[in-house]
């Protein structure tokens, strides 16, 4: 059954309507009116009769059809008498029965189809998505496939087309055309013959071809060091956009469309429920990236200094001169690979921010949970698959966290409490860290046996001594914070968490401080 539809883009009424199995879709003049709508109801009822009737006639109703020439192909191809008959003795007459239709008739080219499928979506896609589609189809598509009917299509014509692909020049001079990036062009291929396929009922031939293997891209975060001497030398109007940037994760979209009725100083909340993409806003990335990020103390006092900057100015809490969002490419090219450069820092693309920010969590001890909300993650699988080797081994695995977590709260029992390292089993001749420590403070346990029974052949009073265990426990290097840095592989013995590349962290910044003090747990 047909429908008479508008287009929301002039208001005009046009026929939705199917013939010979196609759908056809006609402009009508008219406006959106009731006697227009019922107008066109009525010729639309009559072509719909004479469809059922047989006696239809595409030229008559519409004789300036963009399509009048793909459905009169169509329809003389019904009309053609069926050239091959087989002889039924059973039935004494002949059987006429087609033989090879031809699948693609009155089908559309690529090109035709790939433009009405990018015009009918462009309702649900983001703006930065539909501009990336049209700019592939132009580029890319048309060119290879614009002409051919979309179901003449073979499995053979995208592989040459993926092979081109590869060819092609990348970003950087003397490169071809990354893995992701053919990947993403191949994902419109699939979407256009996909639903195509669905549409005229023809077997896509995309089936059965992979995606190409990405190559792992390791993170590079930056180290306490670094961060400290980037927020020391940025320039002044930058301070505040690093330091939030830095300690709170976000996306460059994300900070860069951050605006001021999004932050809440008072609960130290910043609610992220927009971004800037490309010059325009959009909704962020995931549905798991609308959350509430914490704001630390450090981020609270560059917000409050901010606002002094931008805050009766412009909505965006980082805004440029105009009062208009901040660009990623303007902002990276003009602040920050020169701000590296002059730091003699190793160039790393402004998103390396965001991974310093999971990995500095990590380093510290956080809710791998906790760390996944604040950085708009579904899960934690990310935290893992991603910074787990920036990861170090900060809390000790055999139950004594658990331990001095009750002795805080319930006080220190009676009883010595258990060496854990000696129900670890241990390879033959390996020393675990706890008795590599004992046998560096205290003296072997023949010499601790001598010691004794001298002393009590001596004469000394026994009672005034304290057992090892009560020794321990008052001994400044067992209770105390460790001050120096705990010991890591060289960089030949494998790779080193940059949280102990640092070396002179200045204490007077709290966060920093924050991250010592839990780098220098007792293990």
């Amino acid at each position: 059954m047909g429908h008479i539809r508008v287009r929301p883009e002039t208001g005009l009424l046009y026929f939705d309507f199917q013939y010979l199995k196609i759908r056809c879709r006609e402009q009508a003049n008219l406006q959106d009116t009731p006697d227009n709508r019922k107008l066109m109801e009525r010729a639309l009822r009559n072509i719909e009769a004479q469809i059922a009737k047989g006696d239809f006639s595409y030229r008559s109703a519409f004789p300036n059809s963009r399509n009048l020439e793909k459905i009169e192909a169509l329809e003389n191809h019904q009309r053609m008498p069926i050239p091959g008959t087989v002889s039924i003795p059973m039935a004494q007459q002949p059987v006429m029965q087609p033989v090879g239709l031809p699948s693609s008739i009155g089908h559309p080219t690529f090109g035709e189809f790939a433009e009405k499928f990018i015009a009918e979506n462009e309702s649900i896609w983001k703006r930065s998505n539909l501009r990336t589609k049209q700019e592939t189809l132009e580029k890319w598509l048309r060119p290879h496939f614009g002409t051919k009917v979309i179901s003449s299509i073979t499995k053979q014509d995208i592989l040459e087309f993926r092979s081109v692909l590869a060819k092609a020049p990348g970003k950087k001079p003397g490169t071809t055309m990354s893995a992701s990036r053919i990947n993403h062009v191949m994902t419109s291929v699939s979407q256009i013959l996909s639903e195509a396929a669905d549409r005229f009922n023809f077997t896509t031939p995309f089936q059965n071809i992979k995606r190409l293997r990405i190559k792992k891209t390791d993170v590079h975060p930056f180290t306490l060091e670094e961060v400290e001497l980037i927020l020391k030398y940025c320039r002044p109007d930058f301070r505040n956009y690093f330091t939030t940037k830095f300690f709170t994760g976000m996306r460059p979209g994300e900070i860069h469309g951050l605006k001021w009725k999004y932050v809440d100083l008072e609960k130290r909340i910043i609610t992220i429920r927009e971004t800037v993409v490309e010059g325009y806003e959009e909704t962020p990335k995931t549905a798991g990236s609308n959350r509430d990020i914490r704001i630390s103390p450090q981020v609270y006092e560059a917000l409050n200094a901010q606002w002094e900057m931008t805050g009766n100015r412009s909505v965006y809490v980082f805004a440029n001169a105009n009062g208009g969002p901040l660009t990623n490419r303007n902002m990276s090219n003009r602040v920050w690979y020169p701000l590296l450069r002059s730091l003699g820092l190793k160039p790393r693309t402004p998103y390396q921010t965001r991974h310093t920010f999971a990995t500095l969590m990590l380093a510290a001890g956080e809710s791998p949970e906790w760390i996944a909300f604040q950085m708009g993650h579904s899960s934690t699988e990310m935290l893992f698959k991603v910074y787990s080797r920036y990861v170090p081994n900060l809390t000790r695995r055999d139950g004594s966290a658990f331990e001095r977590m009750l002795a805080a709260n319930f006080g220190s029992p009676s009883a010595p409490p258990a060496d854990h390292s000696s129900q670890v089993e241990l390879p033959p001749g390996a020393v675990s860290n706890r008795q590599r420590k004992a046998q560096k403070s205290e003296p072997p346990i023949a010499q601790q046996k001598a010691s004794r029974s001298k002393a009590q052949g001596s004469g000394m009073d026994s009672s005034n001594r304290s057992s090892p265990y009560e020794a321990a426990q008052t001994s400044d290097s067992v209770v105390a914070l460790r001050t120096q840095p705990m010991e890591v592989p060289s960089e030949s013995e494998g790779e080193v968490n940059p949280i102990h590349r640092s070396a002179n962290i200045d204490h007077k910044n709290p966060w920093l401080a924050m991250f010592q003090n839990y780098n220098n747990k007792d293990e």
